[in-house]
């Protein structure tokens, strides 16, 4: 691993642990040519997700698309960035579960619903009003009274 200070080739790993629930290994590393520190993170590589759009279209799985979406139905709630991030990293890896490696847009957002059901109120019904098209305020009492049930 080369040093992001001095581009060194050599360096040696001072600490490693398991995060993101076992989907990565965190390991904390010291270059031997300046002293610094520096942290990598190894991941699995997944084959690439595709993304079967509502017409049609295929575009490849975006993560950062995923977490603006979900950052603007969590605006000025109290999911912290930790939780988002969580969030993600469980929508993620339910995604790559799957054996197919295209998957339908709905079945994402559904993903997404549901996990934001569990995690706050206000996020779910703002994600939902996007990703199921709220025509009227009526859109938004059946989805409130479903939420009550």
């Amino acid at each position: 691993m080369r040093c992001p200070y001095c581009n060194n080739h050599d360096d040696k790993v001072v600490d490693s642990r398991s995060c993101r629930d076992g989907q990565a290994i965190r390991r904390r590393r010291e270059c031997v040519g300046c002293g610094q520190r520096f942290t990598t993170y190894e991941y699995i590589e997944h084959a690439p997700l595709t993304v079967i759009k509502r017409d049609g279209n295929r575009e490849p799985f975006d993560r950062a698309k995923l977490q603006r979406k979900i950052e603007l139905a969590c605006y000025k709630t109290s999911v912290s960035t930790d939780e988002m991030e969580e969030l993600m990293d469980q929508v993620e890896a339910d995604l790559g579960n799957r054996a197919e490696k295209e998957v339908p847009s709905q079945h994402i957002g559904e993903v997404v619903m549901e996990r934001l059901k569990r995690l706050h109120d206000v996020a779910y019904v703002r994600f939902a009003s996007v990703y199921r098209q709220f025509k009227d305020r009526q859109d938004f009492v059946r989805e409130l009274e479903q939420l009550a049930n």
